[in-house]
């Protein structure tokens, strides 16, 4: 794996993706209270997964929409950073397709769809472990200066 010397960055793609990954998550406690396992990255993609706990179930024993949008919103995050310049959300939409219920295992996949200049567009569906897909949640993304990982942390 080749790195820059000057910031001890990976310059391979899929090295980089990894490692912004593991630098985020790190930093990320919403993502981890939330039980959220980052389980693949790759350039412009994420896969993570999250079960469903009794504490996130509404008033009709289902996963509350929040938990589910919170998971897609991770994924978006996870791969819309990946390349290591720092990336924020401009707006987002979810919908819902079927409940999710307790014990289930939800993975959000998140796919890069397009990226030009400072925006991009990232759709992310959310599934059960039965493959059935319970939400569709598409972000839109803008660079902003810096990096994930390889700067001096702002005090």
């Amino acid at each position: 794996m080749m790195q820059s010397a000057a910031l001890d960055v990976p310059t391979d793609p899929q090295a980089l993706a990894q490692a912004v990954a593991e630098g985020m998550y790190a930093k990320d406690p919403a993502t981890q209270g939330l039980g959220m396992r980052v389980v693949e990255v790759a350039p412009g993609y994420a896969r993570l997964t999250m079960t469903v706990r009794g504490d996130m179930l509404n008033g009709h024993r289902t996963c509350h929409g929040g938990f589910i949008f919170a998971l897609a919103d991770s994924a978006f995050a996870f791969a819309c950073n990946s390349r290591n310049v720092a990336t924020v959300a401009s707006g987002c939409t979810i919908d819902y397709l079927a409940p999710g219920f307790e014990g289930d295992v939800l993975t959000a996949e998140a796919q890069e769809r397009s990226l030009a200049g400072r925006t991009g567009v990232y759709d992310i569906t959310v599934t059960n472990q039965e493959g059935r897909a319970v939400a569709v949640f598409r972000g839109r993304s803008y660079r902003i200066k810096g990096q994930v990982i390889g700067e001096p942390e702002q005090v």
